[in-house]
């Protein structure tokens, strides 16, 4: 797992950050006493962070509501990012394969914090499938490729926050339960989730590593629970495992 220690004299640069991570698809817009509160800093130094990202374009403020929303900045880098991520480039094409040999959705997702970021996706054949979104974050507890990044990962559990959100009936919320998995994980190779993060939706995942065997992402299989039966869901198991070998650089 990656050093998350901040290094000295970065204070301005790690609240600046902070501040952009405040926005969510929930809170998409946030006033300056919101964020000051939110952040735990007073309103002067917040809005002082604020004009510095607005002077850069990675925050716009309207002017008739005073709201406070990501900027066209944050969307160039975004692209920039995505266009020139090794990893995206390198699992690709094998995304492809594996959505028209198995007809459904397959992803491509990274870590960040306690959520799964898809970094890539592509649509399977099938009329009704599962669709999300590139850049939608999900839960870690609740899906395969969070769950198989845990098991994997280096001090996964790190990343799993004491209180586990209920998604469905089905979701995991006790972090003792979700350890119980990670054994079972680890000697199949894969990861399964079955109802845990939306009802009628599941999903079968495996590790990407890197060429020293570092845990990179997770690439995922995912559907409509009744087409996810026990059988296909090792079958798909199986079929990631062998990919994501094939995907390994040679050490």
């Amino acid at each position: 797992m990656h050093d998350t220690t901040p290094p000295k004299g970065a204070q301005a640069a790690l609240r600046a950050v902070r501040l952009l991570k405040m926005f969510t698809p929930e809170r998409s817009e946030l006033r300056l006493g919101e964020i000051s509160d939110l952040a735990g800093l007073n309103k002067t130094t917040a809005h002082r962070l604020l004009r510095a990202l607005q002077s850069e374009a990675l925050i716009d403020r309207d002017p008739a509501t005073g709201r406070y929303r990501l900027g066209a900045g944050l969307m160039a880098l975004g692209v920039l990012a995505l266009s020139s991520n090794d990893l995206r480039l390198r699992a690709r094409p094998m995304l492809k394969r594996l959505a028209r040999e198995t007809g459904e959705t397959a992803t491509l997702e990274v870590p960040i914090d306690d959520s799964m970021l898809i970094l890539d996706e592509v649509t399977g054949s099938h009329v009704i499938g599962a669709a999300g979104n590139v850049g939608t974050r999900w839960p870690i507890h609740a899906t395969s490729t969070g769950k198989v990044l845990i098991a994997f990962e280096e001090k996964g559990m790190e990343r799993v926050g004491t209180r586990l959100a209920s998604l469905t009936p089905r979701t995991i919320v006790r972090r003792a339960i979700l350890e119980e998995q990670l054994g079972e994980i680890r000697r199949r190779g894969f990861a399964e989730t079955v109802d845990e993060l939306e009802e009628g939706f599941s999903g079968v995942a495996t590790v990407i590593r890197g060429s020293l065997g570092e845990v990179l992402g997770a690439m995922s299989v995912c559907g409509p629970t009744q087409r996810f039966t026990d059988a296909r869901r090792s079958q798909l198991g199986a079929s990631l495992c062998a990919a994501a070998q094939y995907l390994q650089p040679a050490y």
